[in-house]
């Protein structure tokens, strides 16, 4: 019975100080995966380099050379995270019948890859690994953390909560997210969009090995605005409801307005016309900064520019020697027979 092949794609910015340990933990479990008859022996572990400014790179390309169950990728300059993942799924997919995607730091338990193709093999499309607690997240990371998934659900964006980039797609799957060619990428929106079987793994999320986070505060701000913004129309039409509001407050004013000027007290009132100016002036920006957003986005849309563009692909290198061995040696052997046959025939 033909098994499957399983690659598992990492994106790496600056782990250098990680990324042999990872290495190391899973060349054992692919091994183990491996002598289990679960996944081929032709999977892999493909790294994705976003434009490294440290080592990371060459220890990719030492541990491909040193390690068969290990390739890379580069990318031409840093394109972040999202980017980078998109650039080895579906440059994996092509090597693959299913891929598995996860981080360098470690914190993601590699022993749910277990567990994950038990229920790809039961016909599931799509497997979330799914944190189990945030025990181990500081206060002030799990508030904004479970604020975010909660907001998000608010604004209409289908996610699985306490999920993070650590799934199972199948290549099916990977067809069908090849399709969707927004340029403002939001994964953990799109991946429930495509739809098929999907199921859950729950794992305990570990700390990072080493190293240090390469996502802080103000990239997951800028993190969750993109998602809110790729999957809502929400954030517009609270510009339109603040703005009815706006508009009743002002025929309220106005009416105050006109009674204060009969009444006689015209000079009164002056406090509250300078707050209501600046109040106004303050949600028109406001509100032409959310629009301006969405056209920002609309705009980079237009113009379909490539996501990422890879500069090197070990595995294709690799592939691409093995095909010359072939090649040659089908040669070789074509030209023996006809050899062997020439003499035959001359003996004859």
């Amino acid at each position: 019975m033909k098994k499957d092949i399983l690659y598992v794609v990492i994106p790496c910015y600056n782990e250098e100080e990680v990324i042999n340990e990872t290495t190391k933990r899973l060349k054992e479990k692919l091994n183990t995966l491996i002598k289990s008859n679960v996944i081929s022996p032709k999977s892999r572990v493909m790294y994705v380099n976003d434009g490294s400014k440290d080592k990371t790179w060459s220890l990719i390309k030492k541990i491909d050379r040193k390690e068969k169950l290990f390739t890379g990728i580069t990318l031409s300059r840093n394109r972040g995270h999202q980017n980078a993942l998109v650039a080895g799924l579906l440059t994996a997919k092509e090597y693959s019948d299913v891929v598995i995607s996860m981080d360098a730091d470690l914190q993601d338990d590699i022993n749910a890859i277990d567990e994950m193709l038990k229920k790809y093999h039961n016909g599931c499309d799509v497997v979330y690994g799914v944190r189990s607690s945030r025990k181990k997240d500081t206060f002030f990371k799990k508030i904004t953390a479970q604020g975010f998934y909660k907001f998000m659900a608010k604004m209409g964006v289908n996610v699985i909560y306490n999920h993070a980039d650590y799934r199972l797609t199948s290549k099916r799957v990977l067809n069908e997210f090849e399709k969707y060619k927004e340029v403002n990428l939001f994964l953990r929106g799109i991946f429930p969009l495509i739809g098929f079987k999907t199921d859950v793994v729950y794992y305990e999320r570990a700390e990072r090995f080493a190293g240090s986070s390469k996502y802080p505060l103000k990239k997951m701000l800028n993190f969750a605005w993109d998602g809110i913004t790729s999957f809502s129309v929400k954030p517009i039409r609270a510009v339109l409801s603040l703005g009815i509001v706006i508009f009743l407050i002002s025929l309220l004013v106005m009416i105050y307005c006109l009674i204060v000027k009969i009444a006689g007290y015209t000079v009164e009132g002056w406090t509250f016309l300078a707050v209501s100016i600046w109040l106004v002036a303050g949600v028109q920006m406001l509100s032409l900064g959310i629009i301006g957003e969405y056209v920002g986005k609309v705009y980079n849309e237009t113009k379909a520019r490539p996501r990422y563009i890879i500069s090197e692909n070990l595995n294709e290198k690799r592939l691409g020697k093995r095909l010359k061995k072939r090649t040659e040696k089908r040669l070789v052997k074509s030209l023996i027979k006809n050899i062997n046959t020439s003499e035959i025939t001359n003996s004859i």
